[in-house]
């Protein structure tokens, strides 16, 4: 089987998503960048793979395919290893629940209000809003309080395993938590602590974390 390709930076939340189901399996993969800061992602070569510019794209033995989340299925639905998906109806409807709240609710008050203001804006010669950030901060406090409420009282987001979800939220957590808001914003919730600290355990998390320097 050819080595799929994932085409993004390391530094995109939804690119760590994707190479993390790797890791999981684990399989081999190749990761081809495509800098979102250099404005990489608007360029021909890229909309080709993408025309809506976003990261990541993906191809596999002439397939082709963007939007992380069908990614993410295709990867645990074609490559053996470790099931990243629950076998158990609700325990993957809760799956498939919390990457919706991800996709529709906590991207945009988790990454794009509170982490690019605090840890992106300055990298492009920006400055920071913080009436953006206190925009985004209701919609946070909502998603982290569901996200652990909807645990219910399992360790993983979608029951005792490791599912996709997990690694859709990992890499935003991992975000949030490197400004100033992201501490104050984890305290109040026990389990998504808990449940951090069990992922940040993983190997997937290690393999897969930017490097900065």
């Amino acid at each position: 089987m050819a080595r799929p390709i994932i085409y993004g930076t390391e530094f995109s939340t939804y690119v760590r998503t994707v190479r993390m189901a790797f890791a999981e399996k684990p399989a081999d993969y190749e990761l081809v960048d495509v800098s979102v800061l250099a404005g990489a992602h608007r360029q021909p070569e890229h909309l080709a793979r993408n025309p809506f510019g976003t990261v990541p794209a993906f191809a596999h033995e002439g397939f082709a395919l963007y939007e992380t989340g069908a990614i993410i299925r295709y990867v645990d639905q074609v490559f053996s290893g470790t099931a990243l998906t629950p076998a158990d109806p609700r325990k993957r409807a809760r799956m498939n629940q919390v990457i919706s709240i991800i996709d529709y609710h906590g991207y945009n008050a988790l990454i794009l209000k509170i982490v690019v203001q605090r840890l992106f804006t300055a990298l492009i010669g920006g400055t920071t809003d913080d009436a953006v950030i206190a925009e985004g901060m209701p919609k946070a406090k909502l998603c982290l309080a569901e996200f652990e409420r909807l645990m219910g009282g399992a360790p993983f987001l979608a029951g005792e395993e490791v599912s996709l979800a997990d690694l859709y939220l990992m890499p935003i957590v991992f975000y949030l938590l490197k400004t100033p808001e992201g501490g104050p914003l984890l305290a109040p919730h026990r389990a998504l602590q808990r449940w951090w600290e069990a992922m940040l355990a993983r190997p997937s998390a290690a393999e897969t974390e930017p490097k900065f320097a």
